[in-house]
């Protein structure tokens, strides 16, 4: 999944991050614009996960 079809999809896999992962909140998950790298960084590490296992993971939902 490339970064285009993360910000067209972003609510939706929003709401099944937070259903798999209980421990995000809505800060975490805050999409800003020039910034997706910043928030893959933060999810990233708040989940324990490299760059590839973080978007294969966002791949699978």
């Amino acid at each position: 999944m490339n970064t285009t079809e993360i910000k067209g999809n972003w609510n939706e896999l929003k709401g099944k991050l937070k259903q798999k992962f209980a421990e995000l909140t809505d800060d975490d998950l805050m999409y800003a614009e020039g910034k997706e790298e910043e928030m893959y960084g933060k999810l990233q590490q708040k989940l324990g996960k490299t760059k590839e296992e973080f978007k294969q993971m966002l791949s699978d939902l």
